[in-house]
C-alpha cells in the first residue's frame, strides 16, 4: 500500500487516568420500601411479596419494591376506568394540558435526582441520564402538553375521542424516557394509565408516581405498578383495558400479539432491532468513527435501535476499523456515577450472562473477535466494549439482538450491495447512512426498510418525530401525531 494513502494510525497515550469525578447522592431520597401507587397512593400489594431491585454496578440491595399479581392489577384498573369515567374524560382538554405541562415542570426541577437514581438503579452512565434521558422525559410531557387542547385540529374531517383506560409495559433501557413516552400522550388524549415498570428498573418509574402526587393530578388517572412478566401478563389480559403499549422483546410481542387476538383491544408493540450502520468511502471518517461509538457504545448496547451492525466500504474498512479500535481504547468502563465514565454497568447479571454467550458463540463461528483492555471493578456487571470482524449474515452475532457493547462489522463495494445487507434482517427498525452525498442519503434512505433512518449522526430522538418499526421490530408509531392517534378512536 502506498505510505501516503495508508490509514492513520491514532496512537493514544492510555498512560494516564482521569481524575474520579463522581455525583454526588446526597440530594435524592430513596425509600427501604416502595408499595403500588394506585388511585394517587403508595399501597402494600395484596399478597404483600416484595422484591429486591439492585445497584448492577454493585451488586448491593437499593430497595424492596412490591410484587404485584392479577388481584392488585383490577384494583389499579378499576381505579384507572373510576378516574376516566368520573374525571379525566370529562374534563377540559386545556385543563387536561396544565396537569401534563406541571409535571413537565416539576421533572425539570428535580432532574438531577431523577438523573442520579436513573443511574444508580439501571447502569448508565450518568452523562447519559443527565444529557439524554431526563430531558426527553420532561420534553416528552411538555409536547404532549401541548397537544391536549389542539386534537381536534390534529386530525381534519375526523371526531377524535379517548380510548379509556391504557395498560403501558416498558423496558428497562429507557426507564424514565419510556414511561414518559407512553403516559404523555395517553393523558393528553383523555386516557388514563395503568404503567409496569421493567422489575430490574423501578425505581424511577416510582419516583415518577411522587412528582404526579406534587402535580396534584386527579386520583386514578396515572397508576403504577410493579412486578415481573406475571404481572405485565395480568395487565394484557385484563378485560377492561382499552389499549396496550408495549416496549420490550420480539418474543414478548409476539406472546402480546397472540394474547390480543380477537379482543377489541388497541396496541403498540415497540420490538426489537438490529440496525445497520452504513459507512460509505466518501464519509467524514473521524465523524463516522465518533458516531459508531455513540450508537453501540456509550449506551452499553442497550437500546433496541442501537448501531450494533456496522457495514462498511471496502476501500476505507482498513482505515474505519483501525481508527475504531484506537478510540475504543480510550473508552472507560466503570462507575456509572463518575462524570468520565464513558460505559457504565450491565443491567443484570442475568443480561451480562446473555452477552457473555454471545461473545463465546462469536468466537465459535469463526469471528475474529476484538475486546478492549479497558479496568472493570471487582464488583458489578460489566462488559468491555467488542467488536466481531470476519463474519457472515449467517453469523448469529450478526443476525440476533445481543443487547450489549457489542459491535458486527462486514465490508461491501456497492450501494446496492449494502442496502441488500443491511434489509437482509428479520428486523426493521432503525439504520443509519455515512456519507458526504445528499443524493445518496436519500437513494439509500428511501431503500432501507427500517421505521427511522439517521444521515451522518444516529441516535438523535425528538418528541415530534415518529418512532417504531417494521417486520418483527414492531407495530404502530410512538412520538409526534402518529403517537397521539394510537390513543384515539378517530370517528
Amino acid at each position: 500500500m502506498d505510505k501516503a494513502n495508508a490509514p492513520h494510525k491514532l496512537n493514544f497515550d492510555t498512560s494516564w487516568e482521569y481524575a474520579e469525578a463522581p455525583e454526588s447522592t446526597d440530594h435524592i431520597e430513596i425509600k427501604k420500601q416502595y408499595g403500588l401507587f394506585i388511585a394517587g397512593e403508595f399501597v402494600p400489594p395484596k399478597k404483600g411479596k416484595y422484591f429486591d431491585t439492585i445497584n448492577p454496578a454493585t451488586e448491593k440491595v437499593l430497595a424492596k419494591v412490591a410484587q404485584s399479581d392479577a388481584s392488585d392489577i383490577d384494583r389499579a384498573v378499576k381505579a384507572a376506568r373510576h378516574a376516566y369515567d368520573t374525571h379525566w374524560s370529562k374534563m377540559k382538554a386545556a385543563e387536561r394540558g396544565k396537569y401534563i405541562y406541571r409535571i413537565a415542570r416539576i421533572i425539570q426541577e428535580r432532574a438531577r435526582e431523577f438523573a442520579v437514581i436513573e443511574s444508580l438503579d439501571g447502569g448508565k452512565p450518568i452523562r447519559e441520564s443527565r444529557d439524554v434521558d431526563i430531558p426527553l422525559a420532561a420534553a416528552h410531557f411538555f409536547y404532549s402538553a401541548g397537544w391536549a387542547d389542539k386534537i381536534d385540529y390534529a386530525f381534519p374531517c375526523r371526531t377524535p375521542a379517548p380510548l379509556g383506560v391504557a395498560g403501558q409495559i416498558i423496558p428497562w433501557n429507557f426507564p424514565l424516557l419510556m414511561a414518559a413516552w407512553k403516559i404523555a400522550p395517553a393523558l393528553a388524549c383523555g386516557n388514563t394509565v395503568v404503567l409496569k415498570p421493567a422489575e430490574t428498573t423501578p425505581l424511577t418509574a416510582l419516583k415518577l408516581a411522587e412528582v404526579i402526587q406534587d402535580a396534584g393530578l386527579p386520583p386514578g388517572v396515572v397508576n403504577i405498578v410493579t412486578g415481573d412478566g406475571a404481572t405485565g401478563a395480568a395487565i394484557v389480559d385484563h378485560g377492561d383495558i382499552d389499549k396496550i403499549a408495549f416496549t420490550g422483546s420480539t418474543d414478548v410481542g409476539r406472546v402480546i400479539q397472540k394474547a390480543l387476538a380477537g379482543t377489541e383491544k388497541k396496541y403498540t408493540l415497540e420490538l426489537g432491532g438490529k440496525a445497520a450502520n452504513i459507512i460509505f468511502a466518501d464519509a467524514a471518517i473521524d465523524q463516522a468513527v465518533e458516531g459508531i461509538v455513540n450508537a453501540i457504545f456509550f449506551n452499553q448496547g442497550h437500546v433496541c435501535c442501537a448501531g450494533s451492525r456496522l457495514l462498511v466500504q471496502e476501500s476505507v474498512a482498513e482505515e474505519v476499523i483501525a481508527k475504531l479500535k484506537d478510540r475504543m481504547q480510550t473508552l472507560i468502563v466503570g462507575d456509572p456515577l463518575d462524570k468520565n465514565t464513558d460505559i457504565g454497568a450491565i443491567n443484570s447479571a442475568a443480561q451480562l450472562e446473555r452477552i457473555n454467550a454471545y461473545l463465546d458463540l462469536g468466537k465459535k463461528e469463526g469471528a475474529a473477535m476484538y475486546q478492549t483492555n479497558s479496568k472493570t471493578p471487582d464488583k458489578g456487571y460489566w462488559c468491555r466494549p467488542t467488536l466481531f470482524t470476519d463474519v457472515a449474515q449467517s453469523h448469529r452475532v450478526v443476525r440476533e439482538e445481543i443487547f450489549g457493547p457489542v459491535l458486527a462489522i462486514q465490508t461491501f463495494r456497492t450501494l446496492d450491495e449494502a442496502v441488500t445487507k443491511a434489509n437482509n434482517t428479520q428486523y426493521g427498525l432503525s439504520g443509519g447512512v455515512w456519507t458526504d452525498k445528499g443524493a445518496k442519503i436519500f437513494k439509500v434512505g428511501s431503500k432501507i426498510r427500517a421505521g427511522v433512518i439517521w444521515a451522518n449522526t444516529f441516535n438523535k430522538f425528538d418528541p415530534t418525530s415518529p418512532f417504531g418499526g417494521y417486520k418483527e421490530s414492531g407495530v404502530g408509531r410512538e412520538g409526534g401525531m402518529h403517537g397521539l392517534s394510537a390513543y384515539l378512536k378517530l370517528q
